[in-house]
């Protein structure tokens, strides 16, 4: 299966970490984040991959070369400019003839991506998003389901009185081929502000999946620290 790795954020908010690394490159453990993913992915069966980088790109490409290493197929589209999370995804829509897996470059998760890509298959939808339960939604992007787990509302980070579900945007879809038709190409375009509230607005079906586990997102220093000790706490197992 096809999968694209969302890594060409500079990583601001780590600096000075990433000053002279790739937020991706930073180290979980004893091995990069970006390992992590790259072996995650594949033991879900995601083997084919492409990766967007910007900030560094060299010491991607350097360190995991054509991904034989570990398995895997690796391709990169590295970025003039930044072209946000949909739009890096649209500028290697040639590549994607099937259902494939957009995973965000600073998520680091063991949940269950095979239960997400069942449910994606058997709703029969264009596009599924990975959901987790968080304690502070008006700083996500949050959905609310329906029965039959189809997304009938999603809210990019909305004020805290008008909360209405703790389900956030985990950063992992299963989608189709045509949604890329619905993202503009050469421009900067968003899945969770741009992508996700268009479908809904045309009234295509979406569904989403409440993923199991840990999921944490390393995109502030305390959620870096907090994923190595997560790291650290399942290596002594």
């Amino acid at each position: 299966m096809k999968g694209m790795i969302l890594a060409a954020g500079e990583g601001t908010r780590l600096r000075p970490l990433t000053l002279h690394t790739p937020k991706p490159m930073l180290p979980l453990g004893d091995r990069p984040l970006l390992e992590h993913i790259i072996i995650y992915l594949r033991d879900h069966g995601v083997d084919d991959l492409a990766i967007n980088l910007y900030h560094l790109p060299k010491i991607v490409m350097d360190y995991f070369g054509d991904g034989q290493r570990w398995g895997v197929k690796l391709r990169y589209s590295v970025e003039e400019h930044l072209l946000g999370s949909a739009g890096g995804v649209k500028r290697v829509a040639d590549f994607f003839d099937d259902t494939f897996v957009v995973y965000y470059g600073d998520v680091f998760t063991h949940a269950d991506l095979s239960g997400l890509i069942a449910c994606h298959r058997q709703a029969k939808v264009v596009a599924t998003m990975g959901l987790y339960r968080v304690p502070d939604p008006w700083n996500r992007g949050i959905v609310q389901l329906d029965e039959a787990q189809r997304m009938v509302r999603f809210v990019e980070k909305p004020p805290r009185d008008q909360v209405f579900s703790d389900l956030a945007n985990a950063g992992i879809y299963v989608l189709e081929p045509q949604v890329l038709a619905e993202i503009p190409p050469d421009v900067v375009y968003d899945f969770g502000n741009d992508v996700f509230p268009k479908l809904l607005a045309n009234g295509t079906a979406v569904a989403g999946y409440a993923l199991d586990g840990f999921l944490i997102d390393i995109g502030l220093p305390e959620k870096y620290e907090e994923a190595n000790r997560m790291v650290n706490s399942i290596e002594r197992k």
